[in-house]
């Protein structure tokens, strides 16, 4: 048979980069980046290149599974979703709808069919019992949005055409491509921006990002907002643009009054940065007038994760550089289409928390995911469906979480390889990768670089017994009375498009254009002015009360500038828990603890030694990888790995902001001591078989 070369787009990331994919009949022969893609233009990183081995790994999941005496075992499919419905159908009868939740992370975003349709579920059961991904790494970005501009989904976007300065603030894109905001081909747009005119990043890390500035500077961990503050301070008295804050913003004066104590020597003393370096920072930002700027998981997993993204904000706008040319354009997505729509006010309200944590806020329609494992030891949670996320890594202390999902009298996973999630489920339910569906990128929209969008058909057939998870859904509400898909459609005879359509059809272009076009459709290169003429909170709010509070209880000085933190750190070619096998893990690539080469000296540490690091939290072992890059007082690893497992130095009990829910996860301190422990982030299993072990029939 020859081979057939496909056009599609990788799933992995939010840059979704082009894709060509040779297939051989069933079997995936190779994949490329696709050189004719007007935005990634043959890019792709190594996470994209590895899709033909990922598709065709040996431990996929390939049948659906139940729990038997302990043992999961094959069976067939009405079997397993008649035995789930029934078991679902017995809880909420006992204990009510909100017995039954949903846990639907990263994978499924980008899967909007089977994301859209685990959320009807839910919605159509009457459940509030939603959880996600998104209250785990970046809560604070979509509260901020509702508390200055009146709408959680405006999301502010580099102008990659017209900005001559960009602040990127504990992000390092040229390994994640970005976080909510896409940066394809990361590398090469950093340095157009450098050319053009200055890139300066602020990491306590001498990252792949920092290289490629035109200046780094490295804040102690968790003093971001401190840098921030500093800067609104200073433009406030000399360089703000009056004109645009007269016009289009409230609340100048009380946000001078918070940031009134960020002066040069106060920043100084609590980030650990040289006042000269500030006073280079402000200088930069008055000479170019506007800037672009955004921030990472080094900001928005921290304890000061929603004051720093406020304070970028309030200098973006008291610089003008909010929805103008060479500042921030909001991105209304090539499908939302935000512009062309009336946006519905939110007033920062919080929605009523989970019953056994009810001092946690919900918002947007979840709960926080820090509540997950209480809410199941309470016994309010009985059941979880979770959609392409693995929460024993995702949430703090693994083992405690493993021992609450092992509790649940249901616990189904769909998912495509086995996870220590999978692991512990009653039922396994085998779900169609991203080469086995066609995909439109929904829920990433807004999070690209420019307006753009692909339709991509399956590229192979579901192999084995796999389903999309849309399907599972489908099949699992019919099975309960409900149905979750468009028009009435019959689960049994729907296939992709039918629900893409629905999703698709409200675009810049319609559903069967997008069908039918040769790759991606693009629209403008960006929106400018759309926002901030048509808020819903009418104008922008520079000092939300809430974030001012906040402000005002961070300390101006670090409590033990001696001590080591934990900072996060991201890898070229895991994302997450995804990718994250232990074959040929080498180098930068293995899932070590990066210290400062003077701090492993001072504390007996040599380079490739067995370490503990350990929290008032708990303790991981890993080994001891020494960088010149890593800046003193810092240790990082990598979080979405078993062991070691990051989690298991954090807690869903304390350090959990009140605003969110959100447990912090970076800037934690932490010690480190030479020699194995007895401490182990792997978590238990239910039992000593799992998906990755049970053998496969023929």
């Amino acid at each position: 048979m020859s081979e057939i070369e496909h056009r599609t787009f990788c799933r992995f990331c939010i840059s979704v980069c082009g894709l060509r994919v040779r297939t051989d009949g069933d079997r995936v022969v190779s994949v490329a980046g696709d050189r004719d893609h007007p935005v990634t233009a043959g890019y792709t990183c190594p996470k994209g290149r590895s899709l033909a081995e990922f598709h065709h790994r040996p431990d996929r999941l390939d049948h659906p599974m139940l729990r038997r005496d302990g043992e999961l075992v094959r069976v067939e499919w009405p079997e397993l979703l008649d035995d789930l419905a029934g078991r679902l159908r017995r809880l909420v009868d006992e204990s009510g709808p909100d017995a039954v939740g949903t846990f639907l992370a990263t994978a499924a975003s980008f899967d909007p069919a089977g994301r859209t349709a685990g959320m009807r579920l839910l919605q159509r059961l009457g459940s509030r019992s939603a959880y996600s991904s998104a209250t785990v790494d970046t809560p604070g970005k979509p509260l901020v949005a509702e508390l200055m501009g009146g709408y959680p989904g405006l999301i502010p976007a580099l102008d990659h055409e017209d900005a001559t300065l960009t602040l990127l603030v504990g992000t390092n894109p040229v390994v994640s491509h970005g976080h909510l905001n896409a940066l394809p081909v990361p590398t090469a747009a950093l340095r157009r921006l450098a050319e053009r005119g200055e890139v300066w990043v602020l990491d306590p890390r001498h990252t792949e990002t920092a290289r490629l500035a035109t200046r780094h500077l490295a804040p102690r961990p968790g003093t971001d907002h401190a840098v921030l503050a500093f800067l609104v301070r200073s433009l406030l008295a000399e360089g703000a643009d009056t004109d645009f804050l007269d016009e289009h913003t409230e609340g100048a004066d009380e946000l001078a009054a918070a940031v009134d104590r960020f002066d040069r020597e106060t920043t100084a003393a609590c980030t650990g940065l040289p006042g000269a370096d500030l006073d280079d920072l402000v200088r930069a930002v008055r000479r170019h007038g506007r800037l672009g700027g955004l921030t990472g998981t080094g900001v928005s997993m921290s304890g000061t994760a929603n004051v720093s993204e406020w304070l970028l904000w309030a200098l973006l706008l008291v610089t003008g550089s909010f929805d103008r040319r060479g500042g921030m354009w909001f991105h209304p997505g090539f499908l939302s289409q935000l512009d062309r729509r009336r946006l519905r006010r939110y007033d920062g309200s919080a929605q009523p928390g989970p019953r056994s944590r009810p001092e946690l806020p919900g918002r947007y329609g979840e709960l926080p995911a820090a509540a997950l494992a209480g809410e199941i030891e309470a016994g309010n949670l009985r059941a979880l469906l979770v959609g392409g996320g693995n929460p024993v890594l995702a949430l703090p202390q693994p083992a405690a979480v493993a021992r609450a999902l092992s509790r649940l009298d249901v616990l189904a996973v769909i998912d495509v390889l086995p996870t220590a999630t999978t692991a512990l489920a009653t039922h396994v339910l085998p779900a169609a990768g991203q080469l086995e569906r066609a995909d439109l990128p929904l829920f990433v929209d807004r999070y690209l670089s420019t307006m753009v969008t692909q339709y991509t058909a399956a590229v192979v057939p579901p192999a084995a017994e796999r389903r999309p998870m849309w399907w599972v859904f489908a099949q699992l509400a019919d099975r309960l009375g409900i149905s979750v898909l468009p028009d009435g459609l019959d689960p049994d005879t729907a296939v992709d498009d039918d629900l893409l359509a629905e999703l698709g059809g409200r675009g810049r272009v319609g559903f069967a254009e997008l069908r039918d076009a040769d790759g991606p459709v693009l629209g403008e290169s960006a929106v400018h002015g759309w926002v901030t003429g048509s808020l819903p909170a009418g104008r922008w709010q520079l000092a939300p009360e809430p974030l001012v509070h906040q402000l005002a209880a961070t300390p101006s000085a670090p409590a033990d500038p001696e001590s080591l933190t934990l900072v996060a750190r991201r890898q070229v070619r895991h994302l997450n828990s995804q990718l994250a096998d232990d074959s040929g893990r080498t180098g930068r690539e293995a899932p070590a603890a990066t210290l400062h080469p003077s701090d492993a000296a001072a504390r007996g540490v040599s380079d490739g030694q067995a370490v503990r690091v350990r929290s008032a939290h708990g303790a991981l072992r890993a080994t001891a990888q020494c960088d010149e890059g890593q800046l003193g007082g810092t240790v990082s690893v990598p979080h979405g790995w078993a062991d070691p497992a990051v989690g298991s130095l954090t807690s869903d009990a304390a350090d959990i902001d009140p605003l969110t829910g959100m447990v912090l996860q970076t800037a934690v301190p932490v010690t480190v001591t030479p020699g194995p422990s007895d401490c182990s982030g792997s978590p238990p299993h239910r039992s000593t078989s799992s998906p990755g072990n049970h053998p496969k029939s023929p």
